[in-house]
């Protein structure tokens, strides 16, 4: 059995797995599937396969897969060149690789 780490606050959701509703990691969160609804972390990587739709809030996103509808974006915004990006964003700092996507409304602060 694999040693818990309470000083480990990281979430991964793994590639075919569906999840609908709300998620707060204090850490990172890895999402290599499908979440539908609200998702606040600290660190935000969403996977080639990963897909996000609802609500989110985190320090810092890292976009390979797909993040939609609302964003708060504290501080760095990250779309790779193969991430897609649609909804209201509200961001810091934005980078967009060349073959990333975005499409919406921006606000930067």
């Amino acid at each position: 059995m694999a040693d818990i780490n309470p000083t480990n606050n990281n979430l991964v959701i793994g590639e075919g797995v569906t999840f609908k509703g709300s998620i707060a990691a204090p850490g990172k969160a890895v999402i290599n599937g499908n979440v539908t609804g609200e998702l606040t972390a600290d660190d935000l990587l969403i996977g080639t396969k990963g897909q996000v739709t609802g609500t989110v809030r985190a320090r810092e996103i890292d976009v390979h897969g797909e993040l939609n509808e609302d964003i708060v974006c504290k501080e760095h915004l990250l779309i790779h060149s193969t991430g897609k990006v649609s909804g209201t964003l509200e961001y810091h700092e934005l980078e967009i690789q060349r073959g990333g996507k975005f499409k919406g409304n921006m606000n930067q602060k």
